[in-house]
């Protein structure tokens, strides 16, 4: 191998303690929706709004292929009067809450990587939202690890995985760090909208890791070459999140629903699809790779006829489970971290040699993706 390859060392994973099926989410969110529907029942008659719909907890797997998910806090969620996590006050003196997600799943990744703590000199957390605008989560993590050098957060949505690896992989390429983990704390359950039918039931929470280095510097016993790289944006509104420290300057108040998660899901699916199919048939061209010689595609876990589709496109026929392995049925989406856990839980049976695709897709629209080959 060239003294310029980057392998990924070591991935971890932090999954929260509880779990909440589709049964439990419909049956709140059928509390609420039916009081709200009495409560503008009025405005309802007179066509100034529109019926809530009934969640349906076998809607939701027919719909996405989730049955359950994982939050940092479940009663707040369950709670018809509250539609969100209970998340007590920290202050200063104590860890955030990203940071007391990541440490687990950072020193999982460094303990496969076979490095300790004080060899990272490179932390950069990407995810969907930071829980604060400064000082960076990254930084607080790095403290918090002992680690050197330097840190800093990135946003790119769902695809803050993928993104956050590039710049890893740049760093090493370019010298400015030696060891470096990217990491994906999401906590999704503090941006969605549990109070719609068509979107209560989308995210879960979780936090991932991944550790780079450079391929003469690695000692672990597993390692996978970074064979390409490639990311894509193109602007779309479909999914959209307005939240930000602009709104308590902004003249007119919003609809407190433009300050979580929403999307056009009819239309995400239909953008998307093509996009990614084309990004990944772009990127194995690039690197001289047929689709028939990918093991496995580790895809941004969203919905799984989104990815059975992506991946059929690319293959010219239906992948089986293992060649497109899925873990949304019980982590849901967890935004950036999906793809990432898919790949932790499903490459042990991989063979040296073996070649799969890491693959993100989300807001912005932003795609990006790995090719990547077992050592």
């Amino acid at each position: 191998m060239g003294s310029n390859d980057v392998v990924i060392t070591g991935t971890g994973l932090f999954t929260p303690p509880y779990a909440i099926s589709n049964a439990e989410l419909a049956a709140s969110l059928t509390i609420a929706v039916t009081r709200w529907n009495v409560e503008h029942a009025d405005e309802i008659e007179r066509g100034e709004l529109v019926a809530r719909t009934l969640p349906d907890a076998e809607f939701i797997e027919k719909a996405s292929g989730i049955k359950s998910r994982y939050v940092m806090e479940k009663s707040g969620v369950l709670d018809p009067d509250r539609l969100r996590p209970h998340l007590p006050t920290r202050n200063e003196d104590e860890p955030s809450l990203q940071v007391e997600m990541a440490l687990p799943a950072v020193h999982e990744a460094l303990a496969q990587a076979g490095r300790r703590p004080d060899e990272v000199d490179c932390v950069i957390v990407g995810c969907s939202n930071i829980q604060r605008a400064y000082p960076a989560v990254a930084i607080e993590l790095q403290h918090a690890l002992g680690a050197g050098g330097w840190g800093y957060d990135m946003n790119v949505a769902c695809s803050s995985a993928t993104f956050s690896m590039q710049a890893g992989v740049d760093a090493l390429k370019n010298g400015s760090a030696n060891c470096v983990v990217v990491v994906h704390p999401e906590i999704t359950s503090g941006h969605n909208n549990f109070a719609l039918r068509d979107h209560h039931f989308i995210f879960g929470d979780a936090c991932t890791a991944v550790v780079l280095e450079r391929a003469d510097d690695a000692v672990a016993a597993e390692q996978w070459k970074v064979l390409g790289l490639k990311l894509s944006t193109a602007f779309s509104n479909a999914i959209r999140n307005d939240f930000g420290f602009l709104n308590p300057s902004e003249d007119d108040p919003r609809d407190p629903f433009e300050l979580v998660f929403r999307q056009q899901g009819q239309r995400v699916f239909k953008d998307v699809v093509p996009m990614v199919v084309d990004h990944i048939n772009t990127q194995l061209a690039a690197v001289d790779l047929p689709p028939e010689q990918v093991e496995r595609f580790w895809l941004h876990q969203a919905n799984l006829k989104m990815n059975q589709l992506i991946a059929k496109q690319v293959l010219g026929r239906l992948p089986d489970e293992r060649e497109a392995p899925v873990i949304l049925d019980t982590y849901a989406n967890t935004s950036s971290a999906g793809c990432i856990i898919a790949f932790h839980l499903h490459r042990g049976d991989l063979a040296s040699g073996d070649i799969g695709v890491l693959c993100s897709f989300g807001a912005g629209y932003s795609i990006g993706s790995l090719v990547i080959q077992k050592l």
